[in-house]
């Protein structure tokens, strides 16, 4: 990740690109709205794809079964 500082006024000036950080990440990222910080993915040195994957169906139903709301809410 780089960055370049510019100035528009009193004319546009564009500085010397400056690297941020080096690391491999996933090419989606987002800046907060100050922008003081990213929020990126992280690849890992590994690959691997997940030994299992669990699909819930109806969970909202599987929710009021287990918490049910008392009179009221």
């Amino acid at each position: 990740m780089m960055a370049v500082p510019v100035e528009t006024r009193p004319s546009l000036q564009v500085g010397k690109p400056v690297v941020l950080f080096a690391a491999k990440y996933d090419a989606g990222y987002d800046v907060s709205p100050d922008g003081q910080r990213f929020l990126m993915v992280k690849k890992s040195e590994e690959q691997a794809l997940p030994a299992q994957i669990n699909i819930v169906l109806d969970w909202l139903d599987e929710l009021r079964r287990s918490v049910p709301l008392g009179k009221g809410h």
